[in-house]
């Protein structure tokens, strides 16, 4: 059976993570989460104090990472920066807080837009992120957009961080995505928008379950579409 492309895009706490894995995993296909490719950018430039105004300073620093990704003892994918397993530390708010600006970099982007067309060049993928269909992946078969209430976005980002035992005020999480969806969608590099063909889900009522059923049956019907 021939392998397709599925690109997932949209807000953040929408679902893209956790359905896009799912699905990678029903279809044998390796998930790719570009948002942690942005994440460990983040924590690298946080850690090694990088000016995100000086483009030699960047480059230097892109130049040194190196990411990756590997499946752990749950079968889940972790991110590795330069050999470390880096996956709990680019899910702190710390890295929230600051990686959509680092992700507004002209130099981050192509790096990572680079990276990421690497990674799914013999299709087999699933990859979410929020410029995937509309960038990375303009001729993927499957392009999705997800969309769902902020409200409800904000209490599931809140549920997955008490999941891993970290204790966020709802207010502070919905400033952190308000503030994300203007930088994402109003950014000069590869902004948030959806793709003309790519098919919108809004997922404010809808289960994961509900979501991956949906997204395997589309994916299906195209990958029989390529025969």
């Amino acid at each position: 059976m021939r392998k397709i492309t599925i690109a997932i895009d949209g807000y953040s706490a929408c679902g893209k993570s956790t359905t896009a894995k799912e699905v990678a995993a029903i279809l044998g296909y390796r998930y790719i989460d570009s948002g942690a490719m942005y994440r460990a950018v983040t924590l690298y430039f946080l850690d090694n104090h990088i000016s995100l105004t000086n483009p030699k300073e960047i480059d230097r620093a892109l130049s040194q990472i190196h990411l990756s990704f590997h499946l752990n003892s749950h079968s889940a994918s972790d991110a590795f920066m330069n050999g470390v397993n880096v996956e709990n530390k680019i899910r702190k708010m710390r890295i929230s807080e600051n990686v959509s600006q680092v992700s507004t970099i002209k130099e981050v982007r192509h790096a990572m837009v680079s990276q990421q067309r690497k990674l799914g060049k013999d299709k087999g993928i699933v990859m979410d992120g929020r410029d995937i269909g509309s960038v990375v992946f303009p001729n993927a078969e499957l392009k999705l957009f997800l969309t769902a209430d902020i409200q409800v976005r904000a209490y599931r980002r809140q549920q997955e961080l008490l999941e891993k035992d970290k204790l966020v005020d709802l207010d502070t999480i919905l400033s952190n995505i308000t503030d994300r969806d203007r930088i994402d969608s109003t950014r000069k590099e590869s902004p948030l928008i959806k793709a003309k063909d790519a098919i919108g889900l809004d997922t404010t009522h809808v289960t994961i379950d509900e979501q991956v059923d949906e997204v395997v049956r589309m994916a299906i019907s195209k990958i029989l579409l390529k025969k």
